[in-house]
């Protein structure tokens, strides 16, 4: 097959590919529905219905190895929506976790979003769902406080402080 062949199949899906994005497109916009609007946010890092409390960093014996973060958390809002990313201002990096059995071993794993509706009641507790912080910063105090920003399916963001405690304090 010359290479003519294959640039012709190629530009025939590409034809192919744009009109039925520009179907959809057309289609979508003649509905007459409105896009679905995020949670919604009372004041900038808050989302209705959202309650924190609890929160605490739990530092690592190790300095740069991974702190953690747990908090209980109640939602009473009206919309659904669910917890699609977290962050830790000084952070490397942070990742919802969770544990799982696969092959008959207990494993950490990067938790799914959490979902949300009201009436909701989530513990991030150990030995289950959890925030872990690679890289903590090596500035992190027990006593000082650090900032959390869970960021919600929509955009909505909540904000929340966690104090620093120490490896091996009571979490």
């Amino acid at each position: 097959m010359g290479k003519f062949a294959a640039s012709g199949r190629v530009a025939r899906r590409l034809v192919l590919g744009a009109g039925l994005a520009g179907t959809l497109l057309a289609l979508g916009a003649c509905s007459g529905e409105t896009a679905e609007a995020p949670a919604v946010q009372s004041a900038a890092g808050t989302v209705d219905g959202l309650t924190i409390t609890n929160a605490r960093l739990v530092l690592n014996a190790v300095k740069a190895n991974p702190a953690v973060v747990y908090f209980d958390l109640s939602y009473n809002g009206d919309k659904g929506l669910s917890i699609r990313k977290v962050e830790v201002e000084g952070a490397g990096m942070s990742m919802m976790h969770d544990y799982m059995e696969y092959d008959y071993k207990v494993q950490m794993v990067e938790a799914m979003p959490v979902a949300l509706t009201k009436g909701t009641e989530v513990e991030f507790k150990p030995g289950g769902l959890h925030i872990m912080v690679m890289e903590p910063s090596p500035e992190w105090e027990p006593g000082g406080k650090v900032k959390v920003t869970l960021t919600m399916s929509g955009g909505a963001t909540h904000n929340f402080e966690a104090e620093i405690m120490a490896p091996g304090a009571e979490r």
